[in-house]
């Protein structure tokens, strides 16, 4: 339930972990976990994608599709060429490499490219390409992956993945509190990754995903808000937070396109830092409008 009792009892409840900071990444001028929110946009190169709109089908269409964000107001684009639904193809590293690699080439040099990916030759060959943001989504062959990071010295995305990667099928922890075990999740493999020279992190706690224990909508969309509204939580593991906002369909229907934003107000709330979205103009006006009206995030000392 979301209520200015509940919303009070939260604060109260985890005031501590409200207080934390968190180490920025910065990344080509961009400062994730800084003072402002920072917006990723989102251009999918795989035609399996379910968020139509964001679908590019040709390599001038997601230059353009990219830029369009940028002009929006994204500081970050992220890249991916295998949709992450349940019944998407597989696509293979040679298609991904072919597909990916003349955007980023092309879009290096305009703005701050993210690749997301789970395959360590296109890990390789993107970061060589000149993205510096990897959006990480697998974890096998993930210790080769992440010492490809650190030798480009990029930042890190940490998805939430049990499995091989998140395409596998898999659960996401939602009992009655899935904070705990989500710190649980990602404290070893910051940890890990640091061990293996990454120095810029980033934890994604994987709500867009498709989870065998989350197929009905309703049961979803509660999980999805419960973790937006108090991912400030995550703070004690002491890097940003990156959600990619729901679109809800079951919910908003015709008015899909909307959803981002409602979910960007429980996302600023609740602390996060990088939000990756579809809809970069409408994301960007609500947290505007948030800003104009002085709501404080976790982390940011509230004026006395």
């Amino acid at each position: 339930m979301i209520s200015l009792s509940a919303l009070a009892a939260l604060h109260s409840e985890y005031a501590d972990d409200l207080a934390l900071p968190v180490d920025p990444v910065t990344v080509n001028g961009v400062t994730i976990g800084g003072a402002e929110p920072v917006l990723m946009g989102t251009v999918n190169l795989s035609r399996d994608s379910t968020y139509r709109e964001s679908i590019a089908v040709s390599t001038e269409a997601a230059i353009r599709k990219a830029r369009t964000q940028v002009a929006q107001g994204a500081q970050v684009v992220d890249l991916g060429a295998e949709s992450s639904t349940a019944r998407a193809a597989r696509v293979d590293g040679a298609r991904q490499r072919a597909t990916l690699l003349p955007v980023v080439e092309a879009l290096a040099h305009e703005c701050l490219v993210s690749v997301e990916t789970y395959r360590p030759d296109v890990v390789t060959a993107a970061l060589e390409a000149g993205a510096r943001v990897l959006n990480l989504t697998g974890r096998d062959g993930e210790d080769e992956m992440l010492a490809c990071a650190a030798s480009y010295d990029v930042a890190v995305i940490l998805c939430f993945c049990e499995p091989e990667h998140v395409r596998a099928p898999a659960d996401h922890p939602s009992d009655t509190d899935p904070l705990p075990y989500l710190v649980d999740h990602f404290g070893p493999r910051i940890e890990h990754a640091r061990s293996l020279g990454v120095r810029r992190l980033v934890i994604d706690p994987g709500l867009g995903f498709y989870y065998g224990n989350l197929v009905d909508p309703a049961v979803r969309v509660r999980h999805q808000a419960a973790v937006l509204a108090q991912c400030f939580r995550l703070r004690r593991l002491g890097v940003p937070v990156c959600n990619a906002l729901p679109h809800a369909f079951d919910l908003f229907e015709d008015e899909f396109r909307k959803a981002e934003g409602f979910f960007a107000v429980l996302a600023r709330l609740g602390g996060t830092d990088l939000f990756r979205t579809h809809e970069v103009a409408h994301v960007r006006s609500v947290l505007r409008a948030m800003d104009f009206l002085d709501v404080v995030r976790p982390g940011v000392p509230q004026p006395r």
